[in-house]
C-alpha cells in the first residue's frame, strides 16, 4: 500500500507517502488512502500527535496529472442524482487528503524529506509543526501552469505567513530552497537529511509529553478562532477552556506536578 500508516505505542503515528516511482504524486486511489489515513488518526483515541513523510527524493509533488485528471472527471460523470462515492472513491478526497476544510485538531508533523509542490504545500498548510531536510524545495508552481492552488493553500498561506512573502509565493509561482523558505516563516526548522526523521520525533514526543486533550483543544481554539472575529474567538476560546479545566487531566496535572512525577494522562 503506497500511503502507510503506522501506530506506535508512544501515542504517534506515522503516515508514509511510498509511492517514489512517481514522485509521490497522488491518483484517486492513493487520496482515498491518505484520507483514510488522516479519518483513522482523528478517530483513534491512543493516536495523539501524527507524523507526515515522504520515501526518496520527494515529499510530495500533488495530483498525478497523467491518471489523477481522467479519473476524476469519469468519477464526476458517474455521480449523478445525490451519490457520492463509488466503489470507495469520492469527489472530495483530493481536497480532503491534503487537510482542507478538515476537523482534524490532533496536532501533526511534517517532515519534509524532499520536493514539496502543488498538492504537497496544500497538505504542509494543514500541518502544525514543519521540519524540512537542507535539500527540500517547495513551491506554489500551479500558476505556472494556468492553474489554480484550490486545496487550501490561497486560504492558509496568507494567514501563516507575513502578506508579501505569501504573495511571492502564490504569484511568483518560483520553487524555493529550505532555507528561504524558513526565512519566510513557513518552516519550524531546516536539518540534514540525516537528522531529518530524529527531529520530527523529538517535537512529537515533546507534543505527547503534555495533556492530549489541552493540545488537542488548543488546536482546535486557534483553528476554530482564526476562522471568525475577535470576539467570537474569544467566545470559543472561553468554552474551550471550560470543557479543559473540567476534565480529569486537567485534575492529573497539577497533582502530578506536585507530587513530583511524570503525570498519567486520561485523555479526557
Amino acid at each position: 500500500m503506497p500511503i502507510h500508516y503506522e501506530p506506535g505505542d508512544d501515542h504517534i503515528v506515522r503516515i508514509t507517502i511510498d509511492r517514489p516511482e512517481a514522485r509521490n504524486a497522488l491518483d484517486m486511489e492513493h487520496f482515498a488512502q491518505l484520507r483514510a489515513a488522516w479519518e483513522r488518526f482523528d478517530a483513534e483515541d491512543d493516536a495523539w500527535v501524527a507524523i507526515v513523510t515522504g520515501v526518496g527524493p520527494d515529499f510530495c509533488v500533488g495530483a498525478d496529472l497523467k491518471t489523477y485528471i481522467p479519473q476524476i472527471t469519469a468519477l464526476s460523470a458517474q455521480m449523478k442524482d445525490g451519490v457520492t462515492e463509488i466503489d470507495g472513491y469520492r469527489l472530495d478526497d483530493g481536497v480532503k487528503a491534503v487537510l482542507r476544510n478538515v476537523k482534524l485538531y490532533k496536532p501533526i508533523v511534517a517532515a519534509v524529506n524532499g520536493t514539496c509542490v502543488a498538492g504537497g504545500m496544500e497538505m504542509l498548510g494543514g500541518c502544525d509543526i514543519r521540519v524540512a531536510a537542507d535539500t527540500a524545495t517547495f513551491g506554489v508552481l500551479e500558476p505556472k501552469r494556468g492553474l489554480f492552488a484550490g486545496g487550501g493553500t490561497t486560504v492558509r498561506l496568507p494567514r501563516q505567513i507575513p502578506f508579501p512573502a505569501a504573495m511571492e509565493l502564490l504569484l511568483c509561482a518560483d520553487r524555493l530552497s529550505a532555507p528561504r523558505v524558513l526565512e519566510m516563516g513557513l518552516l519550524n526548522e531546516v536539518c540534514s537529511s540525516e537528522v531529518l526523521a530524529d527531529r520530527a520525533e523529538d517535537y512529537a514526543r515533546r507534543i505527547t509529553a503534555n495533556g492530549p486533550l489541552a493540545i488537542r483543544k488548543t488546536k482546535e481554539s486557534v483553528l476554530r478562532g482564526l476562522a471568525v472575529d475577535m470576539r467570537e474567538a474569544y467566545k470559543i476560546e472561553s468554552t474551550i477552556s471550560s470543557e479543559v479545566f473540567a476534565s480529569e487531566d486537567a485534575v492529573e496535572g497539577p497533582k502530578a506536578f506536585a507530587e513530583k512525577r511524570t503525570p498519567e494522562w486520561k485523555n479526557r
